[in-house]
């Protein structure tokens, strides 16, 4: 029974989105890397099948937007007030990487401004 249960997981793995714009965070990258994990021996792996099920339903439910679908959002928006795009935009890797880059100048130019010179020959 493991090997159905693997065939399953690795056609919802090819069937989940990889977002290349965010290197290291994607959580499609990490559900293969997982899959791979528990799955050590391929089909020949021994399983908790109850767990296995509830765990592949979950992610198939997370990846078909079940919830979504059930549930249909009224404005296109989120609590910011950001859209989606907008979301995405700002969580992608170059963004934040940018966003850190600013921060430590912004926090070097602070603190530059509150050490004076005497401070800096002790």
């Amino acid at each position: 029974m493991a090997a159905t249960r693997y065939r399953k997981f690795l056609r919802l793995a090819e069937n989940w989105p990889i977002d290349p714009t965010k290197a290291g965070r994607d959580f499609g990258v990490h559900l293969r890397q997982a899959i791979a994990a528990a799955f050590r021996e391929g089909p020949n792996t021994k399983i908790n099948e109850k767990d296995c099920d509830r765990q592949y339903e979950a992610l198939q439910r997370l990846n078909t937007d079940h919830n979504r679908k059930k549930f249909p959002r009224v404005k296109e928006t989120s609590a910011t007030g950001s859209t989606a795009e907008e979301c995405n935009m700002v969580m992608a890797t170059a963004t934040m990487q940018e966003m850190e880059y600013l921060d430590k100048n912004i926090f070097q130019k602070v603190k530059s401004f509150f050490t004076s010179d005497d401070d800096l020959k002790r």
